[in-house]
């Protein structure tokens, strides 16, 4: 099941999806729970289902040292112990009103060199930076329901409603693929898959590894996939991350054009604006730094997102990468059929954003 799963990762990547200089893929998730070491550090369980992939040592509370001492990680490049999540997708049946998992093939890393610090850009050499040793930082909103910005506005909020992306991917039977739009989920099928990708920033305030709003330490490309940082931030690597969820599955037990579209985030989130993702730095630095200063060569394989080819990187193979799995702390049932999301998670369509509920002040 894995093997045919990732399948589809390795061809979006081939087609140049997102034109990267490396690329770290993960395998069949590390765990899913309720569990959120960046917006509710120490909290048992947090607010809605994460899907979340890397390093072994993934808990509510940690360090970077407790990261760097897992004992493996789900995805392939070994000095990448990196802990990285997004929300689970959900099909409700249009006619039992139902819960049930949307099973998608992996995680696809994009490590980009973008922005005006890059040298190939024109940057300064070596002023393109690797992850600081407990960076923590995350792209989108859980509680948006609705777009709010004009594109091309440029501020560091509509950046970052623009950082969330998606295509609805039709070739596998010949039909015209579209992308987002403004407007939310599809409202067809797509039958190779709905596509989900995510812009990280680029940018570091140069002192905090975390902010209170987990958004401020951290700021995006002015152009988005490049361009300027903000005065005084520092150039790192580009994180973009791409899911394929086989909506496809389902597509006989739903009507386009008569029913809603049914698939719907953890965070009781119909419209799909709420997509996000997280990530926890655990790299080894020293190698992450090597590799950004000397595996980028147009001459070489390094020069064509090929991890293998870069000297300071170790690719495991994938599935030695998909022995890697952690039991949940978090004791509920998050999959099979469900008769509602985890958590306190209705729905909500907004367009205002959604209200936020925990288990303690769930309405009833």
């Amino acid at each position: 099941m894995f093997l045919s799963s990732f399948a589809p990762f390795v061809t979006l990547a081939s087609v140049g999806v997102a034109n990267a200089w490396f690329r770290v893929a993960c395998t069949d998730p590390l765990v899913q729970e309720r569990l959120d070491p960046i917006v509710s550090p120490g909290g048992n369980p947090s607010q809605h289902v994460h899907t979340i992939h890397g390093a072994s040592n993934f808990n509510p509370t940690y360090s970077f040292d407790n990261l760097r001492a897992s004992n493996c990680t789900n995805c392939v490049v070994a000095q990448d112990l990196s802990n990285y999540w997004f929300p689970k997708l959900y099909f409700q049946d249009p006619k039992t009103k139902l819960f049930e998992p949307v099973p998608n093939g992996g995680l696809l890393v994009y490590y980009q060199n973008r922005g005006n610090g890059d040298k190939s850009n024109g940057g300064p050499v070596r002023s393109l930076k690797a992850f600081p040793p407990g960076l923590r930082m995350l792209t989108g909103d859980a509680k948006r329901r609705s777009k709010r910005y004009p594109v091309g506005l440029g501020t560091q909020a509509e950046l970052r409603e623009r950082a969330v992306q998606w295509s609805c991917l039709r070739y596998s039977n010949g039909q015209t693929g579209y992308d987002d739009n403004g407007t939310g989920f599809p409202t067809t099928n797509c039958e190779s898959g709905l596509n989900a990708r995510l812009h990280m920033p680029a940018c570091w305030d140069g002192v905090n590894l975390d902010s209170a709003d987990h958004i401020s330490h951290t700021a995006y490309l002015s152009g988005l996939d490049n361009g300027a940082c903000p005065a005084g931030f520092i150039y790192m690597m580009k994180l973009f991350y791409e899911v394929t969820w086989d909506v496809n599955s389902f597509a006989k037990r739903w009507t386009p054009g008569t029913d809603k579209w049914p698939f719907v985030y953890a965070t009781g989130d119909p419209t799909g604006f709420s997509w996000h993702g997280d990530f926890q730095n655990g790299w080894d630095v020293t190698a992450l730094q090597n590799a950004i200063d000397n595996c980028n060569n147009p001459n070489d394989d390094t020069g064509k997102g090929i991890a293998e080819a870069c000297r300071f990187l170790t690719v495991k193979s994938a599935a030695l990468a998909n022995t890697c799995k952690i039991a949940p702390l978090v004791k509920e049932t998050i999959n099979g059929t469900l008769s509602k999301l985890p958590g306190c998670n209705p729905l909500q369509a907004g367009p205002q954003d959604a209200t936020i509920y925990t288990d303690a002040n769930c309405p009833k």
